[in-house]
């Protein structure tokens, strides 16, 4: 049984729930405290620096394989030594669960990129 949000994996939203009010998503971020909540509280997002445009490019393409095994797909920004990713739920125009999941595993990417245990960014 996951006890962490990384442990888990996102369920299909098919809409018709409404999204997590702000408290109970400022309780979820407490596992991905790097991520900021913003468009009142409907969207997370967070920004990653690099060295360079490859390993910015590597990055966002590590984030596409983990988005299709998921079946979650955040918006990302990349170009010359960064990355913005962006989370929320299309179907419900607000935050679900699935995209603290995401936020946790892509933290865990950027962790294992950088060389340090996860929550030490």
């Amino acid at each position: 049984m996951p006890t962490t949000l990384a442990e888990k994996t996102c369920t299909p939203c098919r809409g018709g729930v409404p999204p997590l009010d702000r408290a109970k998503a400022e309780a979820l971020l407490a596992e991905a405290p790097d991520w900021s909540l913003i468009n009142d509280a409907r969207r997370i997002e967070r920004g990653f620096r690099f060295g360079n445009f490859r390993e910015a490019a590597e990055f966002v393409r590590q984030i596409g394989e983990l988005a299709e095994a998921e079946g979650h797909h955040p918006d990302i920004a990349f170009g010359w030594g960064y990355a913005t990713v962006s989370l929320q739920t299309k179907k419900i125009r607000g935050l679900h669960e699935n995209d603290v999941i995401m936020a946790t595993k892509i933290d865990s990417i950027f962790s294992r990129w950088r060389g340090l245990p996860a929550g030490r960014m």
